[in-house]
């Protein structure tokens, strides 16, 4: 493990990038670096002159970043500053969707081929080191290559497995929730766990067999030794580079071989139950597109935005849009339809809002809280405010507090109990909701959000609001 390199007063290393003693990432000014320390110069002239960096980068596999003319932050070990080009918005696998971690997997193994095939060989397949860009997957590490050794197994084989393989297993075998475990496991989930909780016939598929169920037991087998990290098996023979591209297609088969289908969710068929008629849809679509233009974001979250129609209008304004929802099928749905399409600047993520992301990882400041990620230049909450308030019976100034922490302006949709979709979820429980009316919405959100625009949403009961955040 790298330490945390003493930098000026002016720096400020990421969190997430102290582990690899290769290098780091650094801002300053508000302007994203990633410093190669002289520890890494062989392996980095490397990437560059045999050309796959660019290549890579030409593909839109990896971040492009071109060599800069800066101070390094540490200039004791620095052998090259590189500026990147800047993800607009980082996510995590635990807020990934079924495709985006099948997408990132395949990835990562079309990028380790790419490498063999210019003498390279990827030394991490970390999940984290993937984000999405224009809605498709984009290794961010560019210190993460190593020259190839012959003979030599692949060292990240491991780490694939636990980040990539088992989660998708566990999630398209068992539950698709399970790819919450990346939250407690950091480092990928463990293989003994995985191999305990896929069923039993898991084990006649030769690929999860082997690359799951048989290396669980081969960890288990060279527990504590140098082995563990890199045998799938108990094998001596020299893995030759021949045997490594076949282990990278095997792999590639496995993840191919695993999907889901998303169905069968409350909110996934939501725009087809909806109580809003076409009319009242097109006025409210026009309200929102009005709200965006009046704010001109260039960041914008979506929360609750099952599978994307309002995100588009902030997309499509030019905003960089992350769209949240609780419902995997939902993000699954809207992943898909984004991957089939142009490029677009949306990402779709998995989030519960009533427990969202928080702070992971060493000194908790290794993977940000999604509040830390922000604020957006604008939130929106549409039709949401009565889930959080009744079904998750979250006091209204609670929810205006958090937005405030989100975002600098807000687009939010206040549904009364008249709403036959409130009324639906008061028939299962007592109303103890005595301030949920417009009247004490307004009072809620007072301290944290001064009301710019209040719209009624003609046919229906509902009232659209643009707000701006207080001073904080």
């Amino acid at each position: 493990m790298g330490s945390r390199p003493p930098t000026s007063a002016e720096d400020r290393v990421e969190p997430g990038s102290f582990r690899d003693p290769s290098g780091f990432v650094f801002l300053r000014q508000g302007v994203l670096y990633r410093q190669v320390n002289r520890s890494y110069r062989p392996d980095y002239d490397r990437l560059v002159a045999s050309g796959l960096a660019k290549a890579l980068a030409d593909e839109g596999l990896l971040i492009p970043h071109a060599e800069v003319d800066v101070p390094p932050a540490d200039p004791a070990s620095a052998y090259k500053v590189l500026r990147p080009e800047r993800v607009p918005f980082i996510s995590y696998p635990y807020e990934w969707c079924f495709g985006q971690l099948k997408a990132a997997a395949l990835l990562t193994l079309e990028i380790q081929r790419k490498a063999l095939d210019r003498g390279m060989s990827l030394k991490d397949a970390s999940a984290f080191n993937v984000q999405f860009r224009r809605g498709r997957p984009v290794f961010i590490d560019s210190l993460s290559f190593e020259n190839y050794r012959e003979a030599t197994p692949w060292v990240a084989y491991r780490q694939f497995c636990r980040h990539f393989l088992a989660p998708l297993a566990l999630m398209s075998r068992v539950d698709v929730r399970l790819n919450q475990l990346f939250r407690p496991s950091l480092e990928g989930i463990p293989l003994d766990l995985a191999s305990r909780a896929l069923p039993w016939k898991t084990r006649l598929d030769p690929r999860l067999l082997i690359h799951l169920h048989l290396h669980a037991r081969a960890e288990r087998s060279y527990s504590g030794t140098a082995e563990t990290a890199t045998r799938p098996t108990a094998s001596t023979r020299p893995f030759s580079k021949g045997a490594l591209l076949g282990l990278v297609d095997h792999l590639g088969g496995a993840i191919r071989s695993l999907s889901w289908e998303p169905k069968g969710t409350e909110w996934a068929e939501y725009y087809a139950q909806t109580n809003y008629s076409d009319a009242a849809t097109s006025r409210k679509l026009a309200l929102v597109g009005a709200f965006l233009d009046q704010l001109q974001p260039r960041t914008v979250w979506d929360f609750g935005a099952n599978t994307g129609r309002y995100s588009r209008l902030a997309s499509d304004r030019g905003a960089s849009t992350v769209a949240f929802d609780v419902d995997p099928a939902c993000v699954e749905l809207h992943f898909r339809e984004l991957s089939a399409g142009e490029p677009h600047e949306i990402l779709p993520l998995w989030l519960d809002l009533t427990n969202p992301s928080p702070s992971l990882g060493w000194g908790h400041e290794e993977r940000s809280s999604l509040v830390d990620r922000g604020p957006a230049d604008v939130a929106m909450a549409l039709a949401l405010i009565h889930h959080l308030a009744i079904s998750a019976n979250v006091p209204l100034g609670r929810v205006a507090e958090f937005l405030r922490r989100c975002c600098r302006s807000l687009i939010i949709e206040f549904v009364p109990k008249e709403d036959s979709q409130v009324r639906r979820l008061l028939a299962s429980r007592v109303d103890i909701f005595g301030d949920y009316h417009r009247a004490g919405f307004e009072a809620a959100f007072a301290p944290h959000f001064e009301v710019e625009r209040a719209e009624p949403i003609a046919g229906t009961e509902r009232t659209l609001y643009l707000m701006r955040s207080r001073a904080r």
